[in-house]
């Protein structure tokens, strides 16, 4: 399953993704208002552009002409962003790697500590993969029009 950079004509489809992950994987952590406004089918219209300014990876599996796991190094913030599995997939180890590749690029771009902001969902997933939790906090969705509850964690590399 090997991990690659996206490229910003792939963005409706990672949208999807990212859509249906936030639908499977959050359902029973928000409500399920919150959840469809935070998942609207409209891409906006920075999304790609996050995908041409930073190293946005995919994961492909054999046999699938689209990806099947997204995630990103926002270089700005040092943070990982947008990792997201389509459900069907969960649990097959795409997910890790493209983390595993964020850390790397990470690494090689001299970053000595990572950031993110989980869902509570995935903390373990994190905890996992070497970040610690700094705080817990409520971070404003204007999508969602809400205020989501989030696990500020960090790793250091």
């Amino acid at each position: 399953m090997p991990v690659r950079l996206a490229c910003p004509d792939e963005a409706e489809i990672l949208w999807e993704i990212r859509n249906q992950a936030i639908r499977h994987g959050c359902k029973n952590t928000y409500g399920a208002d919150i959840v469809m406004a935070w998942t609207p089918e409209q891409m906006p219209a920075g999304y790609r552009k996050a995908i041409a300014e930073n190293p946005f990876f995919v994961a492909q599996v054999h046999g699938l002409e689209t990806p099947a796991a997204t995630g990103f190094l926002d270089l700005k913030n040092g943070s990982v962003e947008a990792i997201f599995t389509l459900p069907e997939f969960e649990g097959k180890g795409l997910a890790t790697q493209i983390l595993a590749a964020i850390k790397a690029e990470a690494k090689s771009r001299g970053f000595k500590e990572i950031i993110l902001s989980s869902t509570p969902n995935a903390f373990e997933f994190y905890k996992r993969n070497g970040f610690r939790l700094v705080k817990e906090s409520l971070y404003r969705s204007e999508m969602a029009n809400a205020d989501l509850r989030c696990m500020d964690m960090k790793c250091t590399l």
